[in-house]
């Protein structure tokens, strides 16, 4: 449990950075251009998310602060979802702009929110919130797969947010199991029998991809890979421990592994592209001003 809950409270630090920095570091107005950018604004509703993560891990150690964790994250996830729906209607956007980033709000939103609301004791919000992913799941699903049917080939720097597309029915697998917890057995078979099927087709679906994903050059956008990835060996492990089939610790172990690996690689990647980011930043500025001191003394010398 000691790492588990050192990588949980890693995550707290960092989310209170980032959430910190963008406080302060933006006004209202940058705020509000940033929630409405129609490539990375979805994003946005990761920020919920990870709250009421957290909360439902805190949960089981203080539940009392658990519990307002996924409240306030529900809220703040509901206002966010409204919100980010509004716009769709609101503000016209090039079909080549819409990825599966547009999940986030309203479907991994709901299924999250449907998890934690459920571990902290709140079943009928969470069956609510379950029915709002699932819905939404549904209805921008639909759309994504005609715009990939239909529209222009996503830039490279997006072709990450293509794996966020297979993770629905992980996250709704794992609220389920988190939901399904006070049903009977039967009940909650039927749930799970619902989503292996979405569950395992997705996946495979992202296998073929592996080709398209390796010529992509690193950057952030890597990360869309460790929601699905984190979401499927979650929920990957979680049937195996269920329905225990033969050999499935050795499954679950290369699950936990697998996630663990790709995920720590794209973290390790990631800390280096941000340095060679900033190190090429700093020497383009440092090229700037060398040039424009040599250009007021070759002005002062004529």
């Amino acid at each position: 449990m000691l790492p588990a809950n050192l990588l949980w409270s890693i995550t707290a630090v960092v989310w209170t950075v980032l959430i910190a920095r963008f406080a302060f570091a933006l006004t209202a107005k940058e705020l509000t251009a940033a929630l409405r950018d129609p490539v990375l604004g979805p994003f946005a509703a990761l920020a919920p998310v990870t709250l009421m993560l957290l909360g439902g891990r805190l949960h089981e150690y203080l539940p009392d602060a658990g519990a307002a964790l996924v409240a306030i994250g529900v809220v703040a996830a509901a206002l966010f979802a409204g919100y980010f729906l509004a716009s769709l209607f609101r503000d016209r956007r090039a079909w080549d702009q819409f990825h599966s980033g547009y999940l986030l709000p309203t479907v991994a939103s709901g299924l999250i929110a449907a998890q934690s609301l459920a571990q902290v004791g709140a079943e009928v919000p969470a069956l609510s919130a379950f029915a709002v992913g699932a819905l939404f799941w549904v209805l921008v699903g639909a759309a994504l797969l005609a715009r990939h049917a239909t529209g222009t080939p996503l830039p490279a720097p997006l072709v990450p947010t293509i794996a966020i597309f297979a993770a629905p029915p992980a996250v709704a697998g794992n609220a389920w199991f988190a939901l399904s917890q006070p049903m009977s057995d039967i009940t909650a078979g039927i749930g799970h029998a619902l989503l292996i099927g979405p569950y395992v087709v997705l996946i495979l679906g992202q296998l073929t991809f592996l080709g398209t994903y390796r010529r992509v050059p690193f950057t952030l956008g890597y990360w869309s890979f460790t929601f699905t990835t984190a979401a499927s060996a979650t929920y990957a492990i979680k049937l195996l421990d269920t329905y225990q089939p033969a050999g499935h610790e050795i499954f679950e172990w290369i699950a936990a592994a697998a996630a663990t690996a790709l995920i720590g690689a794209i973290a390790i990647r990631s800390i280096g592209f941000v340095i060679t980011r900033r190190r090429t930043a700093m020497d383009t500025n440092d090229n700037k001003h060398h040039a424009r001191k040599e250009s007021l003394t070759n002005g002062q010398q004529v």
